[in-house]
């Protein structure tokens, strides 16, 4: 950690140099309760400089009442480390849920600082509540195959029975006929949309570069429901590209961006729309059955400002006919998540008002000698 001093022994700044490195925020708390010193994932994490750490006491950072407080007590009178975990250190500040395991240790080099290590919950979390979305998604797949047998045939013969009776129908009971036949076409237009999960067959797939994909969805949001709304593009440059189906990715990130942009509204000023990619190296999924943890460090982001999705929903978000739009069939972000899934990545959502996050994790794409193949749950190759 860095010191008060001007000048730095050169060990000092290697262990600067490791800290700084690593993915979990740590920082040291004085004896009068200050912040001493935090790690560049620490002012991530709060969202503050570390200059600025420096001026608050910790009590301020996180919420009234925080278990961490008499932890950090406890460790100071004991002298010894202690752990507590799933700990909501969400504050206005850090608002939702900021789920966290604490490692609080004494720091012998100071009399009375402690060191404090944060470890989110929030990815392991939302990785199982992710393989429960994947099961959701196989569940429906039969029911899909079942339905688009047994409903598609009849409905075609209520329809041709319909049509002849419209022939010799008078106008008022014509009127009626032509609505059998719209109500039966509806009902083929939802089992073909149901029809779509239950194709296994394999898709073309080839490296693709995220930023395209997103300038496309971009314009086609700007010609049409988003048209009213503002874009942000924060994109990373260097990012790999990811091995996919173009076709398959628009349908993705065109359904999320038509999502955030009817919960916006049509009428709403300041509507804003985020597009980010980002390269999280730290990020590996284990799948049931598989021999090694899957690497899934490109993120892609879809953010909004508008009013949030309800708590009621959250859990059930990616499940079939889940929906809060009144004309919805609440499809839409089920086959989103099957087709993230069919890629071998898993999408979540984080939501509260004025700023929802559908977060995409997905492999990047690697070549090998034998060819191009995806670092996917599918292969179940490990890294590279």
């Amino acid at each position: 950690m860095s010191t008060t001093t001007t000048e730095r022994p050169p060990t000092v700044s290697a262990a600067d140099a490791v800290l700084n490195a690593l993915p979990h925020p740590v920082i040291v708390v004085s004896p009068d309760g200050k912040v001493a010193d935090a790690n560049v994932a620490a002012e991530a994490f709060f969202e503050v400089s570390v200059s600025l750490l420096r001026r608050h006491l910790l009590r301020d950072l996180v919420p009234f009442g925080s278990p961490l407080l008499p932890l950090i007590e406890q460790v100071r009178l004991r002298g010894a480390a202690v752990n507590e975990y799933k700990v909501d250190l969400g504050t206005p500040r850090n608002s939702g849920d900021r789920l966290v395991d604490l490692h609080v240790a004494p720091l012998p080099e100071q009399l009375d600082h402690v060191v404090v290590m944060l470890q989110e919950r929030t990815i392991a979390d939302k990785m199982d509540r992710q393989l429960t979305h994947r099961s959701a998604a196989r569940s429906v797949i039969a029911l899909a195959a079942m339905l688009a047998h047994e409903i598609k045939n009849p409905l075609s013969g209520i329809r041709g029975a319909a049509q002849l009776l419209e022939q010799s129908a008078t106008d008022d009971d014509r009127t009626l006929t032509r609505l059998i036949c719209d109500e039966g076409d509806r009902i083929v237009k939802l089992v073909d949309r149901m029809e779509v999960f239950a194709d296994e067959r394999p898709v073309e797939r080839e490296p693709i570069n995220i930023h395209v994909v997103l300038d496309h969805v971009k314009r086609l949001a700007q010609s049409g429901v988003a048209r009213h709304i503002k874009f942000v593009e924060d994109y990373d440059p260097s990012l790999p590209p990811v091995l996919a189906n173009r076709d398959q990715l628009v349908q993705v990130f065109l359904n999320l961006v038509k999502n955030a942009a009817e919960a916006i509204g049509e009428n709403a000023s300041g509507g804003e729309i985020v597009l980010s990619t980002a390269f999280r190296p730290g990020v590996r999924l284990s799948i049931p059955g598989a021999k090694a943890r899957v690497s899934l460090p490109l993120e892609f982001c879809v953010k909004d400002n508008g009013p949030g999705v309800p708590d009621e929903l959250m859990p059930h978000l990616f499940d079939p006919f889940v929906t809060t739009k009144p004309t919805g069939s609440g499809l839409g972000l089920a086959l989103v998540a099957k087709i993230v899934g069919d890629h071998g990545g898993i999408i979540e959502c984080e939501s509260q008002p004025r700023r929802t996050i559908f977060r995409v994790l997905m492999p990047k794409y690697t070549a090998t000698t034998k060819g191009a193949e995806p670092e996917s749950a599918a292969q179940r190759r490990g890294d590279h």
